[in-house]
């Protein structure tokens, strides 16, 4: 993507629609006069009150223990320098955001503009009451440093400067693994910091806290070590000053263990590289380039373990693996501060989540590198779903333990799934299917390329790096209409099929099918004639290996394309339908709800096909089944009908397939109201679990079901997921948005790497 193009689409992500990245949303009833008359005057009164006689009752009746504001005064924006409070402003938003999406916490973002020591820090104490914790944000060094002292001295909430602990949190964790790797101890090993900044600072003095010895440490900042001999060093560089009698980086790397940068590119040669120990460690963390480039690194030596502020190379030091997870800790327990128990009680759950066997979903994709510890991977990948119920209850009992917590918690398995429950669809699943697709991007055919959504999403979809598109149509259509709506096909593959390059191709793909199909009256001739519909001959290119998955359905019947499918691909053995599913983010949590797109009036065989289809594609996704079967009455009140038929196949589940967690039949409102049903019912098998995939009993209920959600606003939605063929070809529904159709560009690249995985005997089916 071009500098322009770039500039471009950022201007317009945030300025399109609502400007901005965040909003502030009611959480309680407000529709009727008795809701407003409690949520303010008169009814408010009573919480004030409340307040007033016990501060600590803030945490009960407000928002205060889930709030926290992201300050800054803009004097050292992510690498832009000192923009200033107001022109920092998207950066602060965007944290926000971030602290939403991983860890279900709210923000205000707070610009302050005051570059003044002093008044900077009055003005965060006198706001502070509203806040459950503070995050202080892009403030230079040294002024930094007292802000957060004194604010963490004169407040009682968890306040940290992101920028010095969040980096040292997350390189340690990738230190005490790499120790382990390359079997050193840290408290011999010898440390080079490059770089005497706010990080550097604070990864020195955590090393230390883990066990490296102050002598073992040499620091250097832009005028050489930082030695004892030296008279024009601060007060905040003087507790790291060397006794060696050496000067520059070049002497300091000699024999050394680590070399953690935090400084700028190119400053480490391949010499220096030469000049350390066996097995170093290098944390090449300037950004956008390292103090030495992966390649340069890798080619040096072959004992190295490397690291990065990039997520294109292995072993990201990302501070997003830890503040949102520090923070949700933090305000789960009415933390007073944060510690140094707690942030090494971080840095160990990071370590030891990486050691953790991969989940299902992530293991699929990331088969062909073998994700697992080692050299290339040290620290946990920044959307792995497990780190908000790993890191989180680390904290928050670190808190606990040091005496710095107001709230305890005693059920920790009960905590656990409370944190399951904040962790949105976008969070933990489209997110991680982006980074899962762009390990190994697949060549994705795009059939309906004269649908002006679908080229957009092939655009997008190269650009975000998940796929290659290949595009069934006209060349010149289709770069008009690129040209009309500023579209890019860079990187694109354009296939006629009425002047298909390959002149053979539509002849080897006619002969293939035409042998498929004898049986059912195909012949060579009508072959022939159907590789000119594009439906037909992307689904051969699939079968033939010639692209490895298709997007097809937003412009033409869903009915014809499936038959397509059916005939080219064939249904998956064992079963003898397929079906499709959506996926509802919630305020209950994450919904599977199938089948929304294919079988109309199913009968027994069908819905126990797709009960079985939909069981095997949750676990996919690493979350546990726990299904109903939905009808109009419940458990056998109604013994004709859909409830009957429901009833039997739910009898039949229950015979063949004692291990899967279903029942019914039932209403959707005692589907998902646990308490409800358990009372009315407590018979049924899903007694105490609260139910994630809903089987309907016809198409009509299906459809609807989804498309009530989506239009009510509910706009995180993922499907329709094709279940059941023998290979990644999804078939979309009409007018699918240009971010759906991406997101199951994603999906369908997934799809084949686990089609390649099974091939290859790397990876078994879950059915």
């Amino acid at each position: 993507m071009t500098n322009n193009k770039l500039r471009e689409d950022a201007l317009k992500y945030h300025s399109q629609g609502r400007p901005g990245k965040i909003e502030v949303i009611p959480t309680k009833p407000y529709s009727s006069q008795r809701d407003l008359s409690l949520a303010y005057s008169p009814g408010v009164a009573e919480p004030c009150l409340e307040i007033e006689k016990n501060p600590a009752a803030a945490y009960d009746y407000t928002s205060k223990g889930n709030l926290v504001a992201v300050i800054s005064n803009g004097t050292a924006v992510l690498g832009l320098g000192d923009i200033g409070a107001l022109a920092g402003k998207p950066v602060m938003e965007g944290k926000g955001l971030l602290f939403k999406i991983f860890a279900g916490i709210d923000v205000f973002d707070i610009e302050v503009d005051e570059k003044d020591t002093e008044k900077f820090i009055q003005v965060v104490k006198a706001i502070a009451p509203t806040f459950g914790g503070i995050n202080l944000e892009d403030i230079k060094a040294p002024e930094c440093f007292e802000i957060e002292e004194r604010l963490k001295n004169e407040l009682d909430i968890p306040i940290m400067h992101d920028d010095q602990h969040g980096t040292a949190i997350i390189s340690a964790c990738g230190l005490l693994n790499a120790l382990e790797i390359n079997g050193k101890k840290i408290e011999d090993i010898r440390i080079v910091v490059n770089g005497a900044g706010a990080a550097a600072n604070s990864c020195t003095k955590l090393y230390i806290a883990l066990g490296a010895k102050l002598e073992n440490i040499v620091m250097v900042d832009s005028k050489g070590v930082i030695n004892k001999k030296r008279t024009d060093i601060n007060d905040r560089k003087k507790p790291f000053a060397t006794d060696r009698d050496i000067t520059t980086l070049e002497e300091a790397m000699k024999d050394s263990d680590m070399f953690l940068g935090l400084s700028v590119a190119d400053v480490l040669s391949p010499e220096m590289l030469l000049s350390m120990s066996d097995n170093p460690i290098v944390f090449a963390l300037a950004n956008p380039n390292p103090e030495i480039s992966y390649e340069k690194a890798m080619a040096t030596r072959d004992d190295i373990i490397f690291a990065t502020g990039r997520s294109d190379y292995p072993n990201q030091i990302n501070n997003v693996l830890g503040f949102p997870y520090i923070f949700r800790g933090a305000l789960d327990v009415q933390a007073t501060t944060i510690n140094e128990e707690m942030k090494i009680a971080t840095v160990y759950a990071l370590a030891d989540l990486t050691k953790k066997a991969v989940p299902e979903v992530v293991n699929a994709a990331y088969s062909i590198k073998k994700l697992q510890f080692g050299k290339d991977y040290i620290i946990p990948k920044p959307l792995d779903p497990r780190l908000l119920t790993h890191v989180a209850p680390a904290v928050a009992k670190a808190a606990m333990e040091s005496g710095v917590a107001r709230k305890q918690i005693t059920n920790w398995e009960e905590y656990q799934n409370k944190l399951r429950e904040l962790m949105g669809l976008d969070n933990k699943m489209i997110r991680r299917l982006y980074e899962m697709a762009r390990e190994k991007p697949k060549r994705v055919v795009f059939s309906e390329t004269n649908h002006l959504n679908m080229l957009k999403a092939a655009e997008t979809a190269y650009a975000e790096g998940i796929c290659h598109p290949i595009l069934l149509g006209n060349e010149e259509k289709i770069a008009n209409v690129a040209k009309d709506n500023q579209i890019s096909l860079e990187g694109m593959e354009i296939i006629n099929l009425r002047h298909d390059r390959e002149e053979d191709r539509r002849i080897r793909f006619a002969k293939k099918l035409a042998e498929k199909r004898a049986r059912d009256g195909m012949t060579y001739h009508e072959a022939i004639e159907k590789m000119f519909e594009r439906n037909y001959f992307g689904m051969m290119m699939v079968e033939t290996g010639e692209a490895d998955a298709m997007i097809s359905g937003v412009f033409s019947k869903y009915v014809e394309t499936i038959e397509i499918a059916k005939e080219i691909i064939g249904i998956r053995e064992g079963f003898n339908h397929i079906a499709a599913m959506h996926i509802v983010n919630t305020k209950k949590g994450v919904l599977f709800l199938a089948d929304t797109l294919f079988n109309r009036h199913p009968d027994s065989e069908t819905l126990i096909d797709v009960a079985r289809l939909a069981n095997a594609t949750v676990k996919f996704f690493n979350y546990e089944p726990v299904m109903a079967m939905l009808s109009y009455s419940n458990f056998g009140a109604d013994k004709v009908g859909s409830p009957a038929s429901v009833h039997e196949v739910v009898e039949t589940l229950h015979a063949k397939y004692p291990d899967m967690l279903v029942d019914g039949e039932m209403q959707v409102n005692y589907a998902l109201n646990r308490e409800l049903r358990d009372k009315k019912y407590p018979f049924t098998r899903l007694r105490d679990r609260e139910v994630n995939t809903l089987i309907f009993p016809n198409l009509s209920s299906a459809n609807s079901s989804y498309k009530l959600l989506r239009e009510i606003g509910m706009d995180d939605i993922i499907g329709p997921i094709q279940m059941g063929l023998n290979k990644p070809v999804h078939i979309l529904d009409v007018d699918t948005s240009t971010r759906d159709i991406v997101n199951m560009v994603a999906l369908a690249v997934i799809d084949a790497i686990v089609e390649e995985n099974i091939k290859d005997n790397k990876l078994s089916r879950i059915v």
